[in-house]
């Protein structure tokens, strides 16, 4: 019996072994964390929305889902409300680093050569860029020197078009953003199931300083741990958004793809 999957996990290694070959595929490792997003969304939010888009891009293009990386660098307040709410749980840089390092290296070692680590949290930005770099100065020492690696944040494709359809009223930026009306909308959109939009916070936009101070005022972060309004959310613009992510992730993967 073939069992048709584009997921790593369900494959056996014939299987994967054969796609490899045969195929030259991306394989696409989404990166998220487990950090608390407010009282009406999931903890598992951002892995939940690259390992979603991963999926997607693996149905147009010639790509494999590896499992996805379920913790990440530790949530800072100015963008994910901080470390010291409950159930958020995080790895030091290094560790998420050489995790990293580690993964991408067996990637090599199957005969890999196109890898695309996609990011759901903001805080994993550099210590994934430092993962990579370890990876591939191993890999050629090795010799190794045909493996590319693409690393990208999924929100970075947003256009401004459609930033203005998701927020008529204004665009609050990105680091305010944090379990509000984009999260929520393709979370809406995603796996309605497990927003509660009951729990929906009214806790007014969080107003930081352009600084940090260590350690940190935990009286400028809202309660809720939401740091802007999450109220305009929806799974229409949900699907804006991530049929939009979808449609652009593919596009860059499949032009690096033919990029001899």
């Amino acid at each position: 019996m073939t069992i048709e999957t584009n997921l790593m996990a369900e494959l056996t290694w014939v299987e994967y072994q054969a796609s490899i070959q045969r195929e030259n595929p991306f394989v696409l490792l989404p990166v998220g964390a487990l950090e608390q997003h407010g009282p009406h969304l999931p903890m598992g939010t951002d892995h939940l929305v690259p390992l979603a888009i991963s999926k997607a891009i693996a149905d147009r293009i010639r790509a494999i889902v590896a499992p996805p990386f379920n913790y990440g660098y530790k949530s800072q307040p100015r963008m994910g409300g901080g470390n010291h709410f409950c159930g958020t749980t995080s790895l030091e840089g290094h560790t998420l680093s050489l995790l990293l390092r580690d993964v991408l290296l067996e990637f090599v070692r199957h005969g890999v050569k196109r890898i695309a680590v996609i990011d759901g949290h903001y805080e994993n930005m550099m210590f994934l860029t430092e993962g990579i770099d370890l990876a591939l100065t191993e890999a050629r020492r090795d010799g190794i020197t045909d493996v590319r690696v693409v690393r990208l944040e999924y929100w970075d494709f947003t256009s401004e078009e459609t930033l203005k359809k998701v927020f008529p009223g204004g665009f609050p930026g990105y680091a305010l953003e944090h379990a509000a009306v984009m999260e929520t909308s393709m979370s809406l959109h995603l796996h309605p199931h497990l927003v509660r939009l009951d729990k929906i916070p009214n806790d007014p936009p969080a107003d930081f300083p352009a600084f940090d101070v260590f350690p940190y005022n935990l009286t400028q972060i809202p309660p809720s741990g939401v740091l802007s309004q999450a109220k305009g959310a929806s799974a229409e613009k949900g699907k804006l958004l991530f049929d939009e992510y979808v449609e652009k992730i593919s596009a860059a993967l499949q032009s690096e793809m033919e990029r001899p």
